[in-house]
């Protein structure tokens, strides 16, 4: 049995326990002003012309690099965009420039933030690419950049022109372009219903009696080690995908997204690739 006098002094010393843990709890969270929650959204951070925030831990690519981790790289958007002033912000030409870094800042966050917690080594060609772009409202935070492996031209660029375009023109809200092309930017435009999906661009597809279809871009990435790559999208996962040209040929199966990269050595600059993903067919030239 607890004695009366027990009972008095734990009733007199447990809420100054509680103000002494929440004063130290207080002094080691500091607080962070920038950075709010969006609820079960993306986060938002205010950081126009500057790169702002870190990564923690090690971060994994995905889908050879077309695609970040989703734990260190999730995209995050600045809330001083708003469906509301989409006419004075990125619908505005030229107003990415005012909010766009210095390359000096990018390139320090690139090489000495995202390289090390990627496992990309100093010497890899990658571009630091922000996962909900500037025109859609994204911000400069660790939060939205990571070190992507594109081809050149980056397939990306056209699905944020396509996404700006479609939200500027009324068809589609802000916050859905936002969250399509932070979960899969090779999918947005499908899940969208904008387009056929042209994040491969440049090629051409033909789809069989099955509503099967596919596109692809076909680009040289290390000239040095004649590395050709062939990128392929397509409404079919988990397929055999099959590149031909020039007498070569080799296939890769397609991710969960229908998204294959085909490494094909051989064949010159300017010949054609035919890509066969399960009964589709699509064309592309060597650029």
């Amino acid at each position: 049995m607890i004695s009366r006098r027990f009972r008095q002094a734990a009733m007199v010393k447990a809420p100054r326990a509680i103000l002494i843990a929440a004063i130290a709890l207080t002094i080691a969270v500091p607080a962070l002003p920038a950075l709010a929650s969006a609820g079960p959204g993306l986060k938002k951070v205010h950081d126009p012309g500057r790169v702002t925030g870190t990564l923690h831990g090690r971060c994994n690519y995905r889908d050879h690099g077309q695609l970040p981790d989703p734990r260190c790289t999730p995209g995050s958007i600045d809330p001083d965009v708003t469906q509301a002033d989409i006419r004075s912000t990125i619908c505005k030409r030229g107003w990415t420039a005012t909010v766009r870094p210095p390359e000096a800042h990018t390139e320090r966050f690139k090489y000495d933030v995202a390289y090390p917690h990627y496992g990309t080594p100093a010497g890899e060609r990658t571009e630091l690419d922000h996962l909900v772009p500037l025109e859609l409202g994204g911000s400069n935070d660790a939060t939205n950049l990571w070190p992507e492996y594109p081809p050149t031209p980056n397939p990306k660029d056209k699905v944020e022109d396509a996404l700006n375009h479609a939200v500027c023109n009324g068809r589609v809200s802000l916050a859905r372009a936002q969250a399509a092309i932070a979960s899969d930017w090779m999918t947005a435009e499908k899940r969208l219903g904008i387009s056929g999906g042209s994040a491969s661009g440049g090629g051409s597809g033909s789809g069989g009696g099955s509503g099967a279809w596919c596109t692809a871009t076909a680009s040289v990435y290390y000239a040095p080690d004649d590395e050709n790559n062939v990128y392929v999208h397509s409404n079919q996962p988990y397929t055999d995908a099959t590149a031909s040209a020039d007498g070569y040929s080799w296939s890769y199966e397609t991710n969960s997204s229908g998204y294959a990269v085909i490494y094909l050595n051989g064949p010159p600059a300017g010949a054609p690739v035919t890509v066969k993903v399960g009964s589709a067919t699509c064309t592309a030239t060597w650029t």
